[in-house]
């Protein structure tokens, strides 16, 4: 579990698969770094995102060189098992449901944040996203 903010102020909550010392395909999150941010508007989740929000989604928050993974996005989701690398953001966490765990209100997150940050790629800002490791 963890933490998103834009220019430092708290948006919503996210979560990432656990980490482990060697890269398990979809259980191990990304390293700790910074990455930049763009839109990619290729991919199977591309069009499910585009079908579920037709007014507002232009492309899918895609990380950049990550080491090691492809294709990592800030998208909705509830569990690890949802994150296959990617973040997820949420409103609703709860540390007790499950043993990884669980952020509820996902859709309503990521409704929330998508606006913000596509729009700033879209201006022309860079947007980058800072992963820590927090013991």
């Amino acid at each position: 579990m963890g933490a998103l903010q834009v220019d430092g102020r708290f948006q919503c909550y996210t979560i990432e698969d656990g980490g482990h010392f060697e890269k398990v395909a979809g259980e191990t999150r990304i390293p700790a770094g910074t990455y930049e941010v763009l839109l990619r508007n290729e991919g199977g989740r591309t069009k499910e995102y585009a079908e579920d929000y037709p007014e507002m989604h232009r492309g899918m928050l895609w990380l950049q060189d990550v080491p090691g993974f492809e294709w990592v996005y800030i998208h909705r989701g509830n569990t690890a098992e949802h994150t296959e690398g990617c973040i997820l953001v949420g409103d609703a966490p709860n540390n007790n449901t499950l043993k990884e765990g669980f952020c509820g209100s996902s859709g309503d997150a990521y409704q929330r944040i998508y606006p913000t940050v596509a729009g700033a790629i879209e201006s022309g800002e860079s947007v980058l996203v800072t992963v820590r490791d927090v013991g």
